[in-house]
């Protein structure tokens, strides 16, 4: 899942609007595909890329430029077809004696793309990092115009309204049963033979010929959320290649863990989320008036919910688009002031925020007219699907399926059930499976990574951190605590940013420190960053008063 700190920010910018197998060495890749690997850096590092205009698609400004590489599709076979990806780009804004190199960015998802990175450019957060470095970003295989992955023919995707119940039924089982399959059918029918190559190992050999084709000894990278863990890969795999590396927001990179026991946590831990949510609208009942207790506002959202199963907001938006745009409370609290609004407004007889941030955007209203769905609509959910479901084995029978949630729905009701029927193609999936890598370095091996934190991260729970620091020797960690902003980059907190930027102009790391078994460890905490100010229905912000 993408970065919201960094991704909204740029968002912002660019549109003015508003993720138990012994240990493996470094080789333990197969001998082919380390090989192709090879051959195809040594070719990216003659080619390069040559840069010029942004395709418009990429809705770039002219201060951007963009260029491709080309990666094998099948790296046992480096001869064969190549992957086209596209890379964007800003030179370092500062003087050529200062300059540190390239520094790629990967946002996570898997499906989402970061030709947009080079942006942070302007941002004050990112002014002495980008005098440093260039600003690099690209869409890794299958996403956007990079070779894009397809499942499902447009005029067949559902785009609302629907419903989202967090205690099916047998019947709406069946249904989401037949359509998980349907959808299966579709990425393997549509996608073809080359299916089988969109997977986490891959992008991060991708990584390593995007690394030599700009020209990097040494690759300095940010990942965010997915991006995590294609950069434990990367450490893993590639582990004399790395300079510096930033993982924010990570995902548990336990094999066991990829992909179907992560998910179950991520539910189990939206659900304390969507507490914490609830409990900034009761605080703030004054100005929203859904209620003084989070209890009391959970109690108004389900009553949002039923009326708009009986009646769907703008004949679009029903229960399941309430609560796909409730989720993004879970992502990012910049979020609450605006949903929180919404779901006020809407009790009081005004709807229109509520279609305006739930409506499906395939079918936003603009000026009158209802747009249709892009050639590239669903592309960023047929590549999550490709990869999770290509990544590591799932259970392949419905009845595992339906056992987990079921008993994790009676305490995490939130987000359970969405969560199952978005991977449960997986379940039907033809294409083989990956062996997921073990993700570890020994002492000595990499210098050190840093390691950013949430501690409140319900997209990819904290407990993901300490397992990946584990696994990574030397690494450090870096703790936002009692937040649960997902992707803490560049965002509000300036003690995590000044983490952020001296590791990458220094190098430097929290000093070792003695831990929980009294083994030196790096970590540094600092404090939360400032709730989100609540905002009346005029859009004002209103100043609570101090206690």
């Amino acid at each position: 899942m993408p970065s919201p700190a960094l991704y909204g920010a740029l968002s912002a910018l660019l549109f003015t609007a508003l993720p138990a197998l012994s240990p493996a060495p470094a080789h333990d890749a197969p001998p082919s595909e380390a090989r192709g690997t090879l051959l195809a850096a040594h070719r990216a590092a003659a080619e390069g890329i040559a840069f010029g205009s942004c395709p418009a698609a990429e809705r770039l400004p002219p201060s951007v430029v963009c260029g491709t590489v080309r990666v094998p599709l099948d790296y046992a076979d480096p001869d064969g077809p190549r992957v086209p990806l596209t890379v964007s780009r800003v030179r370092a804004s500062g003087p050529a004696a200062g300059r540190q190199g390239a520094l790629l960015f990967n946002p996570g998802g898997p499906g989402a793309s970061s030709t947009y990175f080079p942006l942070a450019a302007e941002l004050p957060e990112w002014r002495r990092i980008s005098a440093a470095y260039d600003l690099v970003g690209y869409a890794p295989r299958g996403v956007g115009r990079s070779a894009p992955v397809s499942c499902q023919d447009p005029a067949d995707r559902v785009t609302g309204p629907t419903p989202a119940p967090s205690r099916p039924s047998e019947v709406y089982k069946r249904e989401r049963i037949a359509r998980a399959k349907t959808y299966a059918e579709g990425c393997a029918r549509r996608t073809g033979p080359a299916l089988r190559h969109y997977h986490s190992l891959n992008n991060a050999r991708d990584l390593e010929v995007v690394r030599a084709a700009l020209g990097e000894p040494r690759l300095t990278y940010l990942g965010g959320s997915y991006g995590t863990y294609i950069g434990g890969l990367y450490a893993t795999l590639f582990p004399h290649r790395v300079r510096r590396m930033v993982l924010d927001a990570p995902v548990d990179p336990s094999p066991d863990r990829i992909w179907y026991q992560n998910n179950l946590a991520q539910s189990e831990a939206f659900e304390r989320r969507w507490a914490d949510f609830r409990t900034w609208v009761a605080k703030h009942d004054a100005v929203y008036g859904l209620g003084g207790t989070a209890r009391e506002v959970g109690v108004r959202y389900e009553r949002v919910r039923a009326e708009l199963a009986a009646r769907p907001a703008g004949g679009r938006v029903g229960p399941g688009q309430l609560h796909a745009s409730m989720l993004d409370t879970g992502y990012d609290d910049r979020f609450w002031p605006l949903r929180a609004g919404a779901l006020a407004a809407y009790l009081k007889g005004d709807p229109k925020p509520l279609i305006a941030q739930a409506a499906p955007p395939e079918t936003k209203e603009t000026a009158g007219t209802t747009e249709t769905p892009g050639p590239d609509a669903g592309n960023g959910r047929a590549v999550y699907t490709a990869v999770e479901c290509n990544d590591a084995p799932w259970p392949e029978e419905f009845a595992v399926w339906d056992r987990d949630n079921t008993r994790l729905a009676e305490r995490a009701p939130f987000e359970t059930w969405d969560n199952a029927w978005m991977n449960l193609p997986c379940a039907y999936w033809k294409a083989p499976r990956q062996r997921p890598l073990d993700v570890r370095t020994g002492p000595g091996v990499l210098p050190p990574v840093l390691i950013l934190a949430a501690e409140r991260d319900a997209a990819t729970p904290y407990a993901g951190a300490l397992e990946l620091q584990r696994r990574l020797s030397g690494s450090a960690l870096v703790t936002e605590r009692d937040a649960g902003t997902h992707g803490i980059a560049g965002g509000p907190n300036a003690c995590v940013n000044g983490y952020l930027e001296r590791y990458l102009l220094t190098g430097a790391v929290p000093a070792a420190e003695k831990g929980p078994e009294m083994t030196p460890v790096r970590r540094a905490s600092c404090a939360p960053h400032p709730e989100p100010d609540p905002v009346s229905l005029d859009g004002r912000a209103v100043k609570t008063p101090a206690v």
